[in-house]
């Protein structure tokens, strides 16, 4: 599950919106950090992650492992709750649910993740997620999310 931290300790200058605030937390973050989660584009309901393939991430030979594609979905999910331009008084964030369903393996390549936000209320984001290889562009795993923002 993914759960911002608070703003104090993350953001050195409170973000003007959620998207900048996304921008921010993405290279402090010491879990995406260590998977090496890189955030490519974000916009108002979208999100464009990649995973770079790396050795650490990998489960037999060049596959890489579920939970690291899991993780990746999950990010993804957080990314496109956070788009855009509003953003809550209170800036805190947790995967109230997820759902993964694996495709096909991503072997030996980078994966691109495309987290897509579906419905915004109040304070929930429902949320899917598309996960392709980078090189030919397979689907490796669709996912769906809701995620409290605030």
């Amino acid at each position: 599950m993914s759960d911002t931290a608070p703003a104090s300790s993350v953001f050195a200058s409170a973000p003007a919106t959620g998207s900048e605030a996304m921008r921010a937390f993405f290279p402090q973050s010491p879990f995406i950090g260590v998977l090496g989660v890189e955030l490519i584009d974000i916009e108002e309901g979208r999100a464009h992650l990649r995973l770079p393939f790396a050795e650490a991430n990998t489960t037999v030979g060049p596959m890489v492992h579920g939970g690291a594609i899991s993780a990746c979905a999950d990010l993804g999910i957080m990314a496109a709750a956070w788009s855009g331009e509003q953003l809550p008084e209170n800036l805190r964030g947790v995967t109230v649910s997820m759902s993964v369903n694996f495709v096909a393996p991503a072997m030996n390549d980078d994966i691109e993740i495309h987290g897509t936000r579906l419905r915004k209320g109040r304070k929930l984001s429902h949320c899917s997620v598309e996960i392709r290889t980078r090189t030919s562009g397979d689907l490796v795993a669709t996912g769906s999310g809701v995620y409290q923002v605030g």
